[in-house]
């Protein structure tokens, strides 16, 4: 015998599916958010603003940039408010050839605070929230000196950020991506945030990252819930969609429902081919294409 299914009854079975993979990974009635990273994601299409209207049409409802500074803010935002989405941040620029910023770089001083007036401006013409401030990379010899310059520099820019209601990011990055990158444990955030004493500095935690480098992610998170003001996720050791690897992932969207977290968790993940191909993953969760 052979079931013959309407159309009408091939979208009651995937909304049923959908329905019962959101309980299996969510037990405590909330949504997770998911904000799409356009740098990583939607790159089929050439220019950013081809991405920003991608991501909207597959379902997201939040953007997060990286290095948007050759298209025009007003450009940028125009295109962000057409297709109603929120703009998260963008990192400040990594610096001269071979660099990933200069926040914590002694003897940069200047050229930080150059980079970050830009990255400020930036993110405030386009309606964002946020700016990523990259440490940079660091000799060995250099880390006593180069934590003071990042704490010296992290108050500057904390204290012109506040004026304009935007907080900073700083991420531990795992240092097998990026030798020699100054910050790569979540408790040397931690460290950092406190020395320098400003409540609009927050830790961008990256699954990822922290997997690679430290582990225990669930009670690593709870431990420094206060202090994280960004989340990011992707496969490891891949970093393509988070639906493989090391990380099961609807146990992470299940604690962080437990632990209340109500704020976007932002795809910052390379897909394994087009982009939308790879989202089944998400529809449990509310990423579903626009009609």
């Amino acid at each position: 015998m052979f079931l013959v299914m309407t159309e009408a009854g091939i979208g009651m079975l995937m909304n049923t599916e959908s329905t019962a993979l959101a309980s299996a990974g969510n037990s405590g009635g909330l949504m997770p958010r998911f904000a799409a990273n356009i740098a990583y994601m939607f790159t089929e299409r050439a220019s950013l603003l081809e991405r920003v209207g991608a991501a909207a049409q597959a379902g997201f409802k939040a953007i997060e940039l990286q290095f948007p500074y050759d298209v025009p803010p007003a450009t940028l935002r125009a295109e962000i408010e057409k297709h109603g989405l929120t703009v998260l941040g963008l990192n400040t620029e990594r610096g001269g050839e071979g660099e990933f910023g200069l926040a914590a770089v002694p003897g940069r001083e200047t050229e930080f605070k150059e980079l970050f007036a830009t990255a400020l401006d930036y993110i405030v013409d386009v309606g964002g929230r946020s700016v990523h401030c990259l440490a940079g990379r660091i000799a060995p010899e250099l880390r006593a000196a180069a934590h003071k310059t990042f704490v010296s520099n992290l108050r500057h820019a904390a204290d012109l950020a506040a004026k304009r209601n935007i907080f900073l990011l700083i991420e531990p990055i795992n240092n097998i991506e990026r030798p020699n990158y100054f910050l790569n444990y979540v408790e040397q955030a931690a460290e950092i945030i406190s020395a320098v004493g400003r409540d609009n500095v927050k830790i961008q935690f990256d699954f990822y990252h922290v997997q690679i480098m430290q582990g225990h992610l669930i009670r690593r998170f709870e431990k420094h819930q206060p202090l994280v003001g960004h989340i990011q996720i992707a496969a490891v050791p891949s970093r393509n969609e988070p639906d493989e690897g090391e990380i099961h992932h609807p146990e992470i969207f299940k604690a962080l429902d437990r632990l209340g977290w109500t704020d976007w968790i932002a795809c910052e993940y390379r897909p394994r081919a087009r982009t939308e191909d790879g989202l089944g993953w998400a529809r449990p969760y509310g990423v579903v294409p626009k009609a």
